[in-house]
């Protein structure tokens, strides 16, 4: 059995035990390491034999995923250079995630 499942934007396939890595989720706003949150924007469930698409969401089916730990991906350099006009600059950039237990699958 697995979901795709719409967070921040993004899409996301679900399945039991699985673990995601989606944007942030800031411990002061939304949820602490080991803290439950649901998902209610499901796009699509499908359980073997049987594929359930959404017009745009399933209604009454949540995703319930479990907070882990929030780290940063490695870095991006972005370098930006003019010849002749003495100008260079380089930029780093270091994305956040947070990685997420999928605990269940409810329709």
């Amino acid at each position: 059995m697995y979901a795709i499942v719409e967070y921040k934007g993004n899409q996301y396939k679900a399945e039991k035990d699985a673990v995601l890595t989606v944007d942030r989720i800031d411990e002061a706003k939304e949820a602490k390491p080991g803290d439950t949150i649901t998902l209610d924007k499901v796009l699509l469930v499908s359980d073997g034999d049987k594929v359930t698409v959404g017009t745009p969401y399933v209604q009454g089916a949540k995703v319930t995923v479990e907070v882990g730990n929030t780290f940063k991906d490695s870095k991006v350099l972005v370098l930006k250079y003019k010849s002749k006009k003495d100008y260079h600059r380089l930029i780093g950039h270091r994305e956040q995630y947070t990685d997420v237990v999928v605990k269940d699958i409810a329709i």
